[in-house]
């Protein structure tokens, strides 16, 4: 067999992240890949959202200040973080209900690289959809020091693997005969 012939091939099943049946209270997920800020990052932040405190984009009022430099929008590093964790926790929801007890507890700085996980704290069907469940997760987020930058807690629906029939041939957020299908290696 070559490399073009269809028999040589098969569509194999990837990550199709997590449905509401794989959750467990207590389980830990370590997000993978940490992300390094860049000033590029708190600057378009920054401005995208009217920010205007001038500790985000002022190098001079910043250095005057106890942190003796610009710090990285709060905002940013919010969004960042809940991203990192769509990988483990999110891929499969139909909604964010909400984001809870939102705490700062260190400052980031531009170079800081970010790392997060995400504890189950609490899961229930839920009362008025049967397509998908609660979940309730602690998010944890750290600087390259191990020092925890920020804590939240996130609520997402997520859907039950019997609705959201995965398949290797569509993955999730993928339409219908897109890519390679079952009759191109078949």
């Amino acid at each position: 067999m070559t490399d073009n012939d269809p028999k040589s091939k098969q569509i194999v099943e990837g990550w199709h992240g997590r449905y509401y049946e794989d959750f467990e209270v207590g389980d830990v997920y370590k997000h993978p890949f940490g992300r390094t800020v860049t000033e590029t990052d708190n600057v378009w932040m920054t401005n995208i959202t009217m920010n205007l405190n001038p500790m985000h984009f002022n190098e001079a009022y910043a250095a005057e200040t106890e942190f003796g430099e610009r710090l990285v929008d709060g905002t940013f590093v919010i969004a960042l973080s809940v991203g990192m964790s769509v990988i483990d926790i999110s891929v499969n929801a139909t909604a964010n209900l909400g984001y809870d007890d939102i705490r700062h507890h260190a400052p980031v700085y531009h170079g800081d690289t970010l790392f997060a996980e995400s504890e189950v704290t609490a899961k229930r069907e839920s009362s008025s959809r049967d397509h998908v469940g609660i979940v309730t997760t602690k998010l944890r987020t750290y600087n390259q020091d191990g020092e925890l930058v920020l804590s939240l807690e996130r609520t997402p629906m997520v859907l039950k693997r019997e609705y959201a029939k995965p398949s290797a041939e569509r993955p999730p957020g993928w339409p219908e005969d897109v890519g390679t299908t079952s009759e191109d290696v078949s």
